[in-house]
């Protein structure tokens, strides 16, 4: 079954000779820093390799969500939450955004503790944050049958629909003078006397002053090519959909057994609350070391495996010329198979929770590579020893809410304006400096 087919979206025709900046990936981030650049004033092309949010960015669970995030991450989400109550009226289109509250459950007192010990990181932030229970909780997902001992309510948290959103925002930006190239990679940059000064596209070259990577899980091969050490590496996520259904919760509900969220068609968009799957590749053993902090805390809802997926990588090229093919061209758009024994365990335990779904069916089902970092939480950052380089990437499966206050921290970062946030947390320099490099759960 293929994966969700995004909004389509038109490439131009034509390749500039020259623009301010290149950004290189189409997914919320690119085009998030995209549409913030235009509408600065600046010359931008945005160039992605296969569609318009072809990738994690159209399979994502569409969440837009403060709750339970690492604290580092807390004010650029902030940031994203008052861009996304405006962005519809702002692009002139729908990106689904509604605040429809996210609850995230807890069974037992251990997991109940641990979410009121989240809370305190947004004490004072109005964020209307509250543990609930009994009548309560019943009220706020009425007929659930999930056993939960409590949650947390986040009624400032919501949804958007990852197929519309990031297709909608470069459609804006082109609207505003960006140049929206589709099936054009980047194969490389174009370095003189020390800094960027161009890019090497599959239809040809392009010079400019600044360069944005927001490749997602590609972006630590491009980054090798050109010199730039990014320690990443990609987790697999599966996600399914069904048919509407009347009565269905209308918050959104995360729990150890299954995640779900109401679709803008009445439908609801299920997978499982903590499973994801690693494949085993040569970047796990090159990065072992230092994903190791990572790997020992979420160890529980981890499934490591030895797939396909080692010879795939095995045989990538991992440098190149501007005059090569590359393995951006070689595989426009990943398609990865599901884990169906997760859909079959995540479907049971959500009509478990919620019997009024067994009247649904399921329409699709598809999986996506989450672009991860050792401490999972991204990159969005100059690189210091290359002018005119900047990286934003390794969202860890939190870069659809919060994409389009990313996208205007990295325009910041790129025009040397007031950053609307600390960007210290996201330097890239972190993995080299001698920083404690790990998650922050926040608990």
């Amino acid at each position: 079954m293929p994966g969700p087919k995004p909004t389509p979206v038109e490439s131009d025709l034509s390749l500039p000779k020259k623009v301010d900046v290149v950004v290189i990936g189409g997914g919320i981030i690119g085009v998030s820093t995209a549409l913030e650049l235009v509408e600065r004033g600046n010359s931008v092309l945005l160039c992605e390799k296969g569609q318009i949010a072809g990738e994690q960015s159209s399979r994502n669970w569409g969440w837009v969500r403060l709750g339970m995030r690492d604290p580092r991450e807390i004010p650029l989400m902030q940031e994203a939450l008052r861009i996304w109550q405006g962005l519809d009226d702002r692009i002139g289109r729908k990106t689904g955004y509604a605040r429809s509250g996210i609850l995230f459950g807890a069974s037992g007192k251990r997991a109940a503790g641990n979410l009121e010990r989240w809370m305190r990181h947004v004490d004072g932030l109005q964020t209307g944050a509250r543990m609930v229970s009994g009548s309560d909780l019943a009220d706020l997902l009425p007929g659930n049958r999930t056993g939960l001992d409590a949650a947390l309510h986040m009624p400032q948290d919501g949804r958007a629909e990852p197929q519309w959103a990031a297709p909608a925002i470069a459609e804006a930006a082109r609207d505003k003078g960006a140049v929206v190239m589709t099936s054009c990679a980047v194969r490389s940059l174009d370095v003189q006397a020390g800094r960027v000064v161009g890019v090497f596209t599959e239809r040809g070259r392009v010079a400019c002053d600044q360069i944005v990577l927001a490749g997602g899980a590609w972006s630590r091969l491009f980054a090798g090519n050109a010199g730039i050490t990014l320690p990443q590496l990609k987790v697999l996520n599966t996600v399914m959909r069904i048919s509407p259904v009347d009565l269905g919760p209308e918050a959104a509900l995360w729990s150890d057994d299954f995640a779900i969220r109401k679709r803008a068609d009445g439908g609801y968009t299920i997978a499982s609350g903590h499973e994801n799957t690693v494949d085993i590749v040569p970047d796990s053993f090159r990065l072992a070391l230092r994903f190791a902090p990572a790997f020992a805390q979420e160890w529980k809802s981890l499934r490591f495996r030895l797939s396909r997926r080692w010879m795939t990588e095995a045989r990538q090229d991992r440098t190149w010329l501007p005059t090569d093919v590359t393995p951006f061209e070689h595989c426009r758009i990943p398609d990865p198979e599901p884990s169906q024994r997760v859909l079959r365990q995540a479907w049971a335990k959500a009509c478990r929770g919620f019997p009024v779904l067994e009247q649904a069916e399921i329409v699709q089902s598809w999986a996506g590579l989450i672009d991860v970092t050792p401490d999972a939480i991204p990159v969005i950052s100059g690189v210091d020893d290359l002018p005119g380089m900047f990286i934003a990437t390794g969202f860890s499966g939190h870069g659809f809410g919060i994409g389009p206050g990313a996208g205007r921290l990295m325009a910041d970062l790129v025009t040397q304006a007031a950053p609307c946030v600390d960007p210290a947390a996201f330097r890239l320099s972190r993995f080299t400096d001698g920083s404690k490099v790990r998650p922050d759960p926040g608990y």
